[in-house]
């Protein structure tokens, strides 16, 4: 079965607008921040601590916001975390429905193949480092794609709307170098 994109859209837009009316605007790219924290946090336990006013942490980036992210490294069941981790819960579920078993090498376009072959560990690896690229610029930026541009123009912010150009920006070059057969 496969979903028109204006449904799987108006799906999206759905889903944004009732987290921003019910719980708060979503975003994911800090959620990586603290599984970073939590893995650190169990290799060195004097990492994020607790205080008479809440929680620090010996690194800087997790004790600034008044110890903000150093409280959801210490205590991780949160809806920011769950949510994240529900979203590749969602993806795994939604490729079984599909029929996917995971290795299944016929669900890239042509144009995939096309510029870089059907080599399982390179589309790994450019999957990686484009991956990499994205994550370290969204924690550059403060924030992700969802955060910034799509709870952000939701809520009509500014930085939200120069945030969507610069993106495509970027994104519609680097598309275009990257595929150039196609």
């Amino acid at each position: 079965m496969t979903l028109n994109w204006k449904l799987g859209g108006l799906a999206l837009g759905a889903v944004f607008f009732l987290a921003v009316l019910l719980v708060k605007p979503i975003g994911v790219s800090t959620q990586f921040v603290i599984l970073d924290g939590i893995i650190g946090d169990a290799v060195s336990t004097e990492l994020v601590t607790k205080t008479d006013d809440g929680y620090t942490s010996t690194n800087a980036y997790l004790a600034k916001s008044s110890g903000k992210y150093a409280k959801s490294v210490a205590n991780p069941l949160n809806y920011s975390f769950v949510f994240v981790v529900a979203m590749m819960l969602g993806a795994f579920a939604s490729m079984k429905a599909r029929g996917g078993n995971g290795s299944d090498e016929n669900r890239l376009p042509a144009i995939h193949y096309a510029n870089f072959g059907d080599t399982p560990v390179k589309r790994y690896a450019i999957a990686f480092v484009g991956g990499f690229i994205v994550l370290y610029g969204a924690r550059l930026a403060g924030g992700c794609t969802s955060g910034h541009m799509m709870s952000g123009m939701m809520q009509t912010a500014l930085s939200g709307y120069i945030f969507a150009v610069g993106a495509f920006a970027a994104a519609i070059p680097v598309a275009m170098m990257m595929y150039r057969k196609g």
